[in-house]
């Protein structure tokens, strides 16, 4: 049965393998550096829907069935889905799943909602309540936009710290047993407001989180930057990683080359426009799935502290005044 370790992280006995993975994104994504990790690019924004938020639950719906594909199980033998959007009441999700004859959880994260859902699932799968479970998340630019900020008609400017909500969703299929890497501890985060009241800045919001959770981890097993091969955060982009690794250097941890931020990566910052990076719940979890489970099957890493980060705001609070609370969850994959 899984232990908790130290203050915050728990210690997983049976260790969930990751079966497989699959990512679906936009035309903006797919013309990013990532482009041939990637199970399809879908280029019409509307993906054959009629509305935005359609179009997210069609990606997702889709992406689902491509892991399962890749990963040859059939939605019978998933026990719980667990997924999640930056929608309202999580429809993107919702809408997605409401055909699949599948138990279902979902789960509000916001573009933490990758690390949050592989999260419980392992426990799920470590205590025997579950053989398979489906972990997923998406994100639309275009509907992220007309709910946080302004619908795209407006043509609002965007700020230099602001991010590009990625089109996207990723999923993962995990199971008790099989051939993969395995998570073999979790440390849940808790939330961190520092005050950040600017919701075109994310990462500044986001960071604090990052480093509280991480600096945990590291205390909590004993290990230093060095026993990991890549620390991924979730979409703090350009800002927010910097941010963190200052925060990181005044507790003496210092990140060296082993840091990178699916936010970053997923985008050419210098020539596509997207500010400082991309955001959104399909972020990691369409990087994750995709170009680092590549990796993996590769060889090129074995052990990876993957942590997604989430600013938990509402457009009412924000318009309230209130400052935007962060939170981040790490999951640690070996080979």
């Amino acid at each position: 049965m899984a232990k908790r370790l130290g203050s915050q992280t728990i210690i997983l006995d049976k260790q969930p393998v990751i079966l497989s993975g699959a990512g679906i994104v936009g035309k903006k994504e797919g013309d990013g550096p990532l482009s041939r990790y990637f199970d399809d690019v879908v280029d019409d924004e509307y993906a054959g829907e009629k509305t935005f938020e359609a179009a997210e639950s069609r990606i997702l719906r889709d992406t689902f069935i491509k892991a399962l594909e890749k990963s040859g199980k059939s939605s019978t033998d998933i026990n719980i889905i667990l997924s999640g959007d930056l929608l309202n009441q999580c429809t993107a999700a919702s809408y997605a799943f409401r055909d699949v004859d599948t138990p279902y959880l979902g789960l509000f994260g916001a573009c933490s909602t990758m690390s949050e859902s592989l999260a419980i699932a392992s426990m799920l799968i470590d205590g025997g309540s579950v053989d398979y479970a489906v972990c997923a998340a998406s994100s639309h630019f275009c509907s992220a936009e007309r709910q946080f900020r302004y619908p795209l008609e407006f043509g609002s400017q965007r700020t230099p710290t602001s991010q590009w909500t990625v089109t996207g969703a990723g999923a993962v299929i995990l199971g008790k047993e099989g051939q993969g890497p395995k998570i073999t501890c979790i440390t849940p985060g808790k939330i961190i407001d520092e005050g950040i009241k600017d919701s075109n800045n994310m990462g500044a919001a986001m960071s604090p989180a990052a480093y509280d959770t991480i600096r945990s981890h590291l205390i909590d097993t004993g290990r230093s930057v060095d026993d990991f091969d890549m620390i991924l955060t979730g979409d703090l982009g350009s800002f927010g990683s910097t941010m963190l690794r200052d925060l990181l250097n005044r507790s003496n941890i210092d990140l060296k080359n082993k840091h990178k931020d699916c936010g970053m990566i997923i985008f050419d910052l210098e020539k596509q426009g997207v500010g400082c990076g991309g955001s959104g719940c399909g972020c990691s979890a369409v990087v994750l799935s995709t170009y680092i489970l590549n990796l993996f099957m590769q060889g090129a890493i074995k052990r990876l502290l993957f942590i997604a980060t989430g600013a938990l705001l509402s457009p009412t609070r924000i318009q309230q005044g209130e400052t935007i609370p962060g939170i981040a969850h790490a999951v640690l994959i070996e080979a």
